[in-house]
């Protein structure tokens, strides 16, 4: 099949609104193709790089050729082959060999093929493939159970190789998918919040509450051959934090798979910003003296197996009560059992006073739901806010296709009285949100250029957000963690508007 197929298909499914639609087009796309072809159909139309990140920065994707003539001519398993090689360069002169890599596939690409593949790599594909929908489609695809193609999936982590395995074996194929030592499932994701009262009115019952850590995801495995620790990403990491090795040898257990994770701690016991806990977690050298500059805590807060059984299908409580038998209370996360919003609400204080992000509401019922946004987790956490200005917006993608969709965000400099760009986003927009702005900022248009229109910096916009970080991106060094647009101030002018002066007072306050 040709790219073009696989971009059609992107395209058609983000403008559909009925799940079984979605479905069925998803369904008919993958019917066709060969065994080689599923696994990375299936990944890309879930919005994935089935090898992961490219190695590619921003300069290389805005000096791209412009779009071949149509017809297309570019085959999936051309396109993947040639971002393997991207992938995998390295050595001196890598950089300059994955841009002409990537340019050569470019100059190759139609329009729609280049926005597809451009929206894949810099993970802003937003198409409604995901989850739940493509499981079904695959196992429509493969005519199988979709039960025992989730299951399979729940335990390997891979929907793109359960996906290949489908359609060349059938069931038989998805047989061999098993909870395996040594090999990471993805982690179960947690829906968000608005308050205590939401999150206890959403369980409905009893929940656990724990503190939320700015950290690090990890999945940490022990078997008779050793400890491995994986990343949220499925990456071993496990040479470069040897104190969780050592803690999780200690324990009284000859075979578990816990979920947890690592932050860097301040000799007060408060969290180090998370660049710092980033900037360990990712050093490759120097073990031991980044170790003793920054040690990373572990905070483990599932189990799911343990001592030859699996734990994934049991409760939660079942689960949480296996943890707490095995692990001493330091490498516990701190947890209450609660019925009553306002115990979560002082929990939440209290995370919040020790310098934490909020806090987890869960299902004592709940399955372990791995690679799902499932509904037994939710995330509590107390946003701040920022008025920031406009300066750009980016043409949507998909369903918002013909919508100025995706804004530039930047603080008002008081010293030079230029605009200081913190970050974008695409989040927190309704239909009607997209349509006003869209009208709006073509009335402020300054300039444009193939995805981008400039605009002139009058409109002010509420922005809601995790965190701040030290960024070179950036003019200001700092950068929006998880920004959305929480609604337009017509009623502040650009002068009115946060200054950066303000923004460097929050990071500050957080380290």
């Amino acid at each position: 099949m040709s790219l073009a197929g696989i971009a059609a298909t992107s395209a058609v499914v983000a403008g559909t609104s009925s799940r079984l639609a979605k479905i069925e087009l998803l369904a008919s796309c993958l019917l066709p193709l060969s065994p080689a072809e599923v696994p990375i159909a299936v990944a890309y139309l879930s919005g994935e790089l089935p090898g992961g990140a490219l190695g590619v920065g921003w300069a290389a994707m805005r000096d791209l050729p412009p779009p071949a003539p149509a017809p297309p001519a570019v085959t999936l398993l051309e396109t993947e082959a040639a971002l393997g090689r991207i992938r995998t360069a390295s050595g001196p002169g890598s950089q300059g060999l994955r841009r002409r890599e990537l340019a050569g596939l470019f100059a190759r690409l139609t329009e729609p093929e280049q926005r597809f593949l451009r929206g894949l790599m810099s993970g802003e594909l937003r198409q409604g493939a995901l989850g739940g929908v493509m499981v079904e489609a695959v196992a429509r695809a493969a005519n199988v159970p979709v039960t025992d193609l989730r299951r399979a999936v729940l335990v390997s982590g891979d929907l793109p190789a359960v996906a290949g395995a489908a359609v060349a074996e059938g069931r038989e194929g998805l047989a061999r998918f098993r909870l395996t030592l040594g090999k990471p499932l993805r982690p179960m994701l947690a829906q968000t919040a608005a308050d205590a009262p939401d999150a206890m009115a959403r369980i409905g019952a009893a929940a656990g509450v724990e503190w939320k850590f700015d950290g690090v995801r990890v999945q940490v495995h022990r078997s008779s051959s050793g400890v491995s620790v994986f990343t949220r990403n499925l990456a071993d990491v496990t040479d470069r934090v040897p104190e969780v090795v050592e803690a999780i040898e200690a324990l009284p257990a000859a075979s578990v798979v816990l979920d947890g994770e690592l932050i860097g701690l301040r000799p007060d016991g408060r969290p180090r910003r998370f660049q710092e806990t980033m900037g360990r977690f990712g050093s490759r050298v120097d073990v031991v003296e980044a170790r003793e500059a920054v040690p990373l805590s572990p905070f483990l807060f599932d189990c799911l197996h343990l001592d030859g059984e699996d734990l994934i299908d049991h409760r939660a409580a079942d689960r949480f009560a296996a943890l707490a038998g095995i692990l001493p209370p330091a490498l516990l996360v701190p947890r209450i059992v609660t019925a009553d919003a306002g115990a979560v609400e002082a929990f939440l204080d209290e995370a919040l006073a020790a310098g934490h992000e909020g806090v987890m509401v869960k299902s004592l019922d709940a399955p372990y739901e791995a690679g799902r946004r499932g509904a037994g987790w939710l995330k509590v956490k107390r946003a701040q806010t920022l008025d920031l200005v406009v300066l750009a917006a980016e043409w949507g993608h998909g369903r918002r296709r013909g919508t100025l969709s995706n804004l530039h965000l930047g603080a008002r400099d008081t010293v030079t009285g230029d605009f200081v760009m913190l970050g974008k986003t695409f989040r927190g927009m309704t239909d009607e949100m997209l349509a006003w702005q869209t009208e709006h900022l073509l009335g402020l248009e300054a300039s444009r250029d193939t995805y981008t229109v400039f605009v002139r910096p009058e409109l002010v916009v509420e922005v809601a957000f995790d965190g701040l970080q030290d960024s070179s991106r950036y003019p200001g060094g700092l950068a929006l963690r998880f920004a959305r647009i929480k609604g337009y101030r017509t009623d502040k002018t650009a002068e009115q508007a946060d200054t950066m002066e303000t923004v460097r007072a929050i990071h500050e306050r957080s380290s």
